[in-house]
């Protein structure tokens, strides 16, 4: 098993460029002088990566009245993307890695343990990247339900997009 490269604040993004659910490349220099949420997930259409997708859309709004885009990556294909944004109705980009490569720049691809199973497989992540493309946070292992509520927390944001507190 290989080594996994944590990112911590401070850190400058790694760049990518991948393909989209409409099999049009975006990269992270689209993004530049944005704050941006970058989530990586393990398959679209499971059931816990369908709950964290849909807390995303259901917190967009809240998340880019202060200023944050969000993007999805994951290992699928273009077209299971496509199917998954349509059918969830997902509003922002959901972008395929489908050899790890950007996941293991941002420590989201990594040695996993289930049933007492070791293997390489996706470690759900969630990095937010400030305007100039540094690591403002990086939290590894989120669990897919609660995890919205949690980042929007972390961020000051309320449910309604508001400041909190």
């Amino acid at each position: 098993m290989s080594e996994t490269v944590r990112l911590a604040p401070g850190d400058a993004a790694p760049e990518f460029a991948l393909p989209d659910a409409r099999g049009e490349t975006v990269s992270l220099a689209d993004y530049a002088g944005e704050r941006v949420v970058v989530y990586f997930y393990p398959k679209a259409s499971t059931p816990g990566c369908t709950t964290q997708a849909c807390d995303f859309r259901d917190s967009l709004a809240s998340l880019e009245a202060h200023g944050y885009r969000v993007v999805g990556v994951s290992p699928d294909s273009e077209d299971a993307l496509r199917k998954f944004a349509e059918r969830q109705e997902l509003t922002f980009s959901l972008l395929s890695d489908a050899d790890h490569s950007v996941a293991a720049a941002y420590g989201a691809w990594g040695e996993k343990k289930n049933y007492g199973k070791v293997y390489e497989g996706l470690i759900r992540s969630t990095f937010v990247l400030d305007a100039q493309g540094r690591v403002e946070q990086a939290q590894y292992n989120v669990r897919a339900k609660g995890h919205v509520a949690k980042l929007r927390r972390d961020l000051g944001i309320d449910a309604k997009g508001a400041p909190a507190g």
